[in-house]
């Protein structure tokens, strides 16, 4: 009986230590150091200047929307072009996944054809952002660099009244 007791408090001691005890401290969350550039593909116009606003990093849960501004500016897409990129998002993040990537744009987007500047309009690239998915796992990785393709060519149409209109077409390269 004795020796039953002794096994039964030494049962007790290790199945304590072994258990999951909420209060400990939390594993560190990992971050990611992720960059984002932007580049174009040759176009038939001689000018095409896109807003940027902003950049949105969106993960996978509703509250894992990082918006970052830092490198705002209109950005001439023909000036992008054999191998030149332009930095458009350089920032830590937390989440484990990357779902999404938004171009948020302002409304001074233009296209130059023949010396005449016109003006783009893109109907809902200023609301909820030129949206690309990315699909990428983050855990394990120190850093990330995303680049993307505006192409220009693709993303501009005439309309029947001499107007130009931006229908984007981004690609993650």
């Amino acid at each position: 009986m004795k020796k039953l007791l002794i096994i039964a408090i030494i049962s007790a001691g290790f199945l304590t230590a072994c258990s999951d005890d909420d209060s400990s401290t939390p594993a560190p969350v990992e971050s990611t150091k992720i960059k984002i550039y932007m580049h174009d593909q040759p176009a038939e116009y001689q000018q095409v200047n896109i807003d940027v606003q902003s950049i949105e990093i969106k993960g996978d849960g509703d509250n894992e929307v990082l918006n970052i501004g830092q490198y705002a500016g209109i950005y001439n897409l023909l000036d992008l072009q054999d191998s030149v990129v332009v930095l458009l998002a350089d920032t830590l993040v937390t989440y484990g996944h990357i779902s999404q990537v938004r171009f948020i744009l302002g409304t001074q987007n233009s296209v130059m054809v023949d010396g005449v500047l016109y003006p783009l309009q893109t109907p809902s690239a200023q609301q909820s952002g030129l949206k690309v998915n990315v699909h990428q796992d983050l855990l394990g990785l120190d850093s990330l660099n995303l680049f993307f393709d505006f192409d220009a060519y693709e993303s501009i149409t005439e309309t029947g009244n001499g107007g130009y209109i931006l229908h984007p077409v981004i690609n993650l390269d």
